[in-house]
Order: C-alpha cells, then sequence, then structure tokens
C-alpha cells in the first residue's frame, strides 16, 4: 500500500504539468522563454514549476510568493520524505537495527 501511495505522490504532479502544457500551452509559453526550465522543473521541481506558470504570465507580485513558497515546500518535502521513511533502513543512524 505505501508503494501505492508513494507512485501517485509522484506521480501526481508531474502528470498535472504535463495534462497542463496540453492543454494551455500559450500559458506555459508566456512563463518560460525556453523549454529547457519547464523539462528541469518536471524532473526536480513539478509543485514550483506549476506554481511559477500560475503567477508567472501577470508578474510575480503579492500573494504570489506565498503560492511559490508553499511549492517550494511540497517539493522538498517530496524529495525529504523518503529518507525520512526509510531512515530505519540507512546505516550509521541511530534508529538503525
Amino acid at each position: 500500500m505505501c508503494c501505492f501511495v508513494t507512485f501517485f505522490v509522484l506521480l501526481g504532479p508531474r502528470a498535472g504539468v504535463v495534462i497542463w502544457w496540453i492543454l494551455d500551452p500559450v500559458r506555459w509559453d508566456l512563463a518560460f522563454s525556453s523549454w529547457l526550465w519547464p523539462v528541469i522543473g518536471f524532473f526536480i521541481a513539478p509543485w514550483t514549476t506549476m506554481a511559477w506558470v500560475l503567477v508567472a504570465p501577470n508578474g510575480v507580485t503579492g500573494l504570489d510568493w506565498l503560492w511559490l513558497g508553499l511549492a517550494i515546500f511540497l517539493d522538498v518535502a517530496s524529495w525529504s520524505g523518503g529518507a525520512w521513511g526509510n531512515r530505519g533502513r540507512i546505516s550509521g543512524s541511530s534508529q538503525a537495527a
């Protein structure tokens, strides 16, 4: 069950990036000047990429920074969640048996 949940957590934002790009490519062109940044964002920071596409075309002001900060937090949490969950398996950890 844990692998099933992890699969959808990792696939969810990336699927959202692909679907949104297919449905609204003009907005993506306004948010990014090159194809390289969305591709890097797809693999490394999908939540931040989607938040940037949401706020960037109108200019990043006011509460837009809150959305970007929340997206960065979600990306960092998704990276570190696996290490926290497997801390007992890591050699040298105080939790290792």
